[in-house]
């Protein structure tokens, strides 16, 4: 049943049961054993083997599966950092130092919504330590943990993907040149057809205005709405009956012997350590040719994160111990706490990245992507309307098996195929309308290890940044989507970004007047 309409039916079987029930492993364990029966036409030996199969290949993938394994690491040394940076009174120092120099809830937001800027080198480096930084800023200042995931998401991957000097400009820049060197009409370098892909990629335009927007402004709407609301009102960041990844149960000791060093340290050696470590093995990887865009694109991302979280987790444990003098409440045994907690906290993350990566493995083997691929070239459409049925087609596949990366490197040579035939002067617009949707469908699927990483960085219930995030997600989707109709009938980058540009000035006007329930209370208080 490979690369049949049969193949689709796990991920909407898991993604439709995850958005009825909210629980995230019973709905992808759903996916999983339907995936595994359709693989083997319903032989119940076969289908238990190839269970197996799914979750063995975490960790060994014809050889010891570092990417998986190295990210999970990764996650356990974060939820130790975080534990410490708590026990040693480091957040509770940075938060009352921020609050000095920041004075609103406005000035919390977009210090995260820059931070996300900032940080584009990887989405799941993004991620992480966006919010590790932000989190006790925008608590400070009762910014509800699913506003701060949808900050961190939406400025994670959405930047990655146009800035050439990440591991996804890298990636997207190899796969463009093997497009370009197959065609005649486009005269230009592969970094140069990423560079004038960026405003093309109308679905980033559109997400990153709105990001600025619902910062600057408290206007929200969707179940934000209510979320904002209660942590407005309550102080409530979060539902606490709910599994938060990160949450730690243990009451730590409060004490006042915590300074910012004992959180900003940790933080920036795992910035320095993960950055130089992608640097290092981007060289070495290249054959030690000092060229910046080789290096990103041949970057081992898991593992420099592995050694930045390495040395941010050994350095938060050492702070704490250099208090056991000073410190009554600091010792062996809280430290041992700690540690546990640490892992403990992002024990319920893992558990669903395991699954999201079975999911994705049986995903593969069914071709449910080349199939969802297939369909394009089989449809004998006018090429004006090629750059939108690309976008998304790119977003319904990115959304189905949980993967940017996925769909993009299945859809960028299709599209580079047949609008190399069809259409050639919409070629760049077709490459950037599959990255675009690939991005907007990642955001929007709550089997996507992005979307799961961004709610355990910001430490969110998943199923509540998947809920609240996808209104604003659906809103910049709905705008890009004329772009890419303006630009596939017109030919046009300016009359399509002008229109984009237009739509989001009478969004924001309308948005605006109406106000919201949020914005009213913020400002009584």
């Amino acid at each position: 049943m490979e690369n049949t309409i049969f193949s689709i039916l796990p991920p909407i079987i898991a993604i439709v049961m995850v958005l009825l029930t909210r629980r995230v492993l019973l709905s992808l364990g759903a996916g999983i054993v339907a995936g595994a029966l359709i693989l083997t036409s319903f032989a119940p030996l076969a289908a238990l083997q190839e269970l197996f199969n799914s979750f063995a290949v975490t960790f060994w993938d014809e050889g010891f599966n570092a990417y998986n394994v190295y990210i999970i690491l990764f996650l356990f040394l974060l939820g130790i950092i975080t534990a410490f940076v708590s026990l040693s009174g480091g957040s509770l120092a940075f938060a009352e130092w921020a609050s000095k120099r920041i004075k609103s809830r406005r000035g919390a937001k977009m210090l995260t919504v820059m931070l996300g800027m900032l940080i584009f080198i990887d989405d799941y480096f993004n991620a992480l330590a966006v919010g590790q930084v932000a989190r006790p800023i925008t608590d400070r200042y009762r910014v509800s943990r699913a506003k701060l995931a949808y900050f961190i998401d939406s400025t994670a991957a959405p930047v990655c993907v146009i800035s050439p000097v990440s591991s996804w400009g890298a990636a997207i820049i190899g796969i463009v040149a093997t497009i370009l060197a197959g065609q005649s009409y486009v005269q230009m370098s592969a970094l140069q057809a990423f560079i004038w892909m960026a405003p093309m990629n109308f679905y980033v335009v559109a997400t990153l205005a709105i990001v600025f927007f619902i910062a600057i402004r408290d206007v929200d709407f969707g179940a934000m709405k209510k979320h904002e609301r209660l942590a407005i009102e309550t102080g409530e960041l979060y539902d606490a009956n709910k599994t938060i990844p990160g949450e730690m149960k243990e009451e730590f000791p409060v004490h006042s012997h915590g300074r910012v060093i004992d959180l900003l340290l940790p933080i920036l050696l795992l910035l320095a350590g993960t950055i130089g470590a992608m640097l290092y093995t981007g060289y070495q990887n290249a054959g030690q040719i000092f060229d910046i865009w080789l290096i990103f694109e041949n970057t081992d991302v898991p593992l420099s994160l592995l050694i930045g979280g390495l040395l941010g987790a050994i350095s938060s444990v050492l702070l704490y111990v250099r208090q056991f003098k000073q410190n009554k409440s600091a010792n062996a045994t809280w430290m041992a706490k700690g540690i546990s907690e640490g892992i403990r906290s992002m024990s319920g993350a893992v558990f669903i990245l395991i699954f999201a990566w079975s999911l994705s493995y049986l995903i593969d083997a069914l071709q449910t992507g080349t199939y969802l691929a297939d369909l394009v070239t089989a449809w004998n459409l006018p090429t004006a309307v090629l750059p939108v049925l690309l976008y998304v087609l790119a977003g319904f596949m990115a959304f189905s098996t949980g993967t940017s990366w996925g769909s993009f490197g299945i859809l960028l040579p299709i599209a580079g195929n047949i609008m190399a035939q069809a259409a050639p002067e919409l070629l760049l617009p077709a490459l950037a309308a599959v990255l675009a949707g690939a991005v907007f469908g990642d955001h929007c699927s709550p089997i996507s290890d992005t979307t799961i990483l961004s709610s355990t960085g910001a430490g969110s219930n998943h199923m509540d940044h998947v809920l609240t995030q996808l209104p604003y997600a659906l809103t910049a989707a709905a705008i890009g989507a004329v772009g890419y109709i303006v630009i596939g009938v017109t030919g046009s980058l300016w009359m399509a970004l002008t229109s984009v540009i237009v739509i989001l000035v009478i969004l924001f006007t309308i948005w605006s007047k109406q106000g919201s329930v949020v914005e009213k209370q913020v400002n009584t208080q």
